[in-house]
């Protein structure tokens, strides 16, 4: 197994974090991880993506030109990445903010309303978990456990009274997420 995997966004919709939570994750699993940030100065409301790989080999880099998965989470991304998606491989997007939805017809499509369900959920800061989960539906390479100790482990201390809510998303997740 070797999945290769973007992530990308507006920085502050949490990007790098659920990365980062998907590459423990898959070390709790004793995995092969690779995590690797991008980002511009601007960090909040500037554009970031990173680059999560999970292999039950060796990695040889982490550097990619084209992707099993691509998770895109605002236009800038869209037209930058889809192109980059392995034939066969999966898109899973939020379309809030979509203008110009995905066009190709040689991938499988994933939409998860993670926006609006974040919001019906009274948290934005679930919008990443809910899209995590969306994601472990589609592709289940790592178990709910496994989330909850990346999660444990990525978050300060003082946040982990947010766990609870944080698994309750990625759940939600799972159960939103549509194929077109």
């Amino acid at each position: 197994m070797n999945e290769e995997i973007i992530i990308a966004g507006f920085g502050g919709q949490g990007v790098l974090s659920m990365g980062k939570i998907l590459a423990y994750a898959g070390m709790t699993q004793e995995m092969e991880v690779s995590w690797m940030p991008s980002y511009g100065p601007e960090m909040r409301g500037g554009t970031a993506n990173v680059t999560v790989i999970l292999s039950d080999e060796r990695i040889s880099s982490p550097i990619l030109n084209l992707f099993d998965t691509a998770i895109l989470l605002n236009q800038q991304s869209m037209d930058k990445f889809e192109s980059t998606v392995k034939p066969g491989g999966v898109l899973l997007y939020d379309p809030n903010g979509i203008t110009r939805h995905p066009q190709r017809k040689d991938i499988r499509i994933f939409r998860v309303e993670a926006a609006t369900e974040s919001a019906r959920m009274l948290s934005a800061k679930t919008f990443n978990m809910i899209v995590l989960g969306a994601y472990l539906k589609i592709k289940p390479l790592v178990s709910m456990d496994s989330v909850l100790k990346g999660l444990k482990d990525s978050l300060p201390e003082r946040h982990h009274h947010l766990i609870p809510v944080n698994e309750e998303a990625v759940k939600r997740g799972m159960e939103i997420v549509k194929e077109l």
